[in-house]
C-alpha cells in the first residue's frame, strides 16, 4: 500500500494547512491493513484504474465486544416473520448485469440515494473494483427484499452499500435488521471487525445508537469514547475557527496525555 498527501485549504491567520490523506491499495491482501489504519474506499472519480482510499472518521464493530441490544432484538421481532433468507454469494459467482440486480438498485437509487448522488455508472464502477468481494442477498418465500455489496475476507468485512425494498424498510425496519444481520453473520463467523462506512453529522447516529462493540478512527486509532463521538457528529455542521488542537481550552494537558 502507499499513502499519499494531498494539499487542500489553507488559512494563515491560524497556521492551518489542510492535507487530505489516500491510499493506494497495491493487492487485494493488505485489505485488512487499509480498513485498520482508518481508510475507506474513494469512487468519486470513475476514471481511476487503482483502487484509493480516503482517510476519514470511519465507524467499525469490534466483534469480540458486539452483542445485540434490545432496539436489535426488537426489529429482529419485527422481520421474524418474513422468513427472511441469507444468501453469501462471491461477486465472481454474480450475475452483476442481470435484470433483476440491476433495476432493483437503480429503484433504489431513485428513491433513496438521488441520481446526482449515485449514477448507474458509478454504480457499476463500484461493483467492478477489487476491493467489493461479496454480494449479501436476501430473499422472502422468493421475493427479493434487498443486497448488500461487501468487502469480505477471513478477518474484516465492510458494509460497503445496501439496497432493500422501501416498503418494507416503512413497516419491518428492514434497513436497520439488515445491517444488524450482516454484523450479526460477520460475528457468526469469527470475523474480527465490521466497518460501517463513515461517522459524520446527525444522519449518522443512527448507526452508533442500535450497536454494541462500536469504536472510531479519530486520526491516530480507534477511539472508544462513544459519547465523544456522538457529540462530534451533532457539532459537525458548525463552523469552526481552527482545528481541534487549536481550540482546546488546555493545550498542554492534552500533549501531556500522549506521552
Amino acid at each position: 500500500m502507499k499513502i499519499f498527501f494531498s494539499e487542500n485549504s489553507v488559512d494563515y491567520s491560524t497556521y492551518t494547512f489542510d492535507y487530505a490523506i489516500y491510499c493506494l491499495k497495491e493487492s487485494q491482501t493488505e485489505l485488512t491493513e487499509v480498513y485498520e489504519k482508518g481508510f475507506l474506499p474513494y469512487t468519486g472519480n470513475l476514471g481511476i484504474e487503482g483502487d484509493i482510499f480516503y482517510l476519514a472518521r470511519s465507524l467499525r464493530v469490534d466483534l469480540e465486544r458486539f452483542e445485540d441490544t434490545s432496539e436489535n432484538r426488537r426489529v429482529n421481532r419485527l422481520v421474524e416473520p418474513l422468513n427472511v433468507q441469507l444468501e453469501v454469494i462471491k461477486k465472481e459467482d454474480f450475475d452483476l448485469n442481470s435484470t433483476e440486480f440491476v433495476n432493483f438498485c437503480q429503484e433504489y437509487i431513485s428513491q433513496r440515494i438521488g441520481d446526482d448522488n449515485m449514477s448507474i455508472e458509478r454504480w457499476q464502477y463500484i461493483t467492478s473494483r477489487e476491493t467489493g468481494t461479496h454480494i449479501f442477498r436476501f430473499t422472502s418465500e422468493g421475493k427479493l427484499l434487498g443486497f448488500v455489496f461487501a468487502a469480505l475476507n477471513t478477518e474484516i468485512l465492510h458494509y460497503w452499500f445496501a439496497f432493500f425494498d422501501i416498503e418494507y424498510m416503512r413497516t419491518h425496519s428492514l434497513g436497520k435488521w439488515i445491517m444488524w444481520r450482516v454484523i450479526r453473520w460477520a460475528k457468526d463467523n469469527d470475523l474480527k471487525n465490521v466497518y460501517l462506512g463513515t461517522a459524520y453529522k446527525a444522519s449518522a447516529l443512527y448507526k452508533i445508537r442500535d450497536h454494541k462493540g462500536l469504536s472510531f478512527f479519530d486520526g491516530s486509532g480507534w477511539n472508544k469514547d462513544i459519547e465523544r463521538l456522538k457529540e462530534l457528529c451533532k457539532t459537525d455542521l458548525e463552523s469552526k475557527v481552527a482545528d481541534e488542537f487549536k481550540t482546546l481550552n488546555d493545550q498542554n494537558a492534552f500533549l501531556k496525555s500522549l506521552k
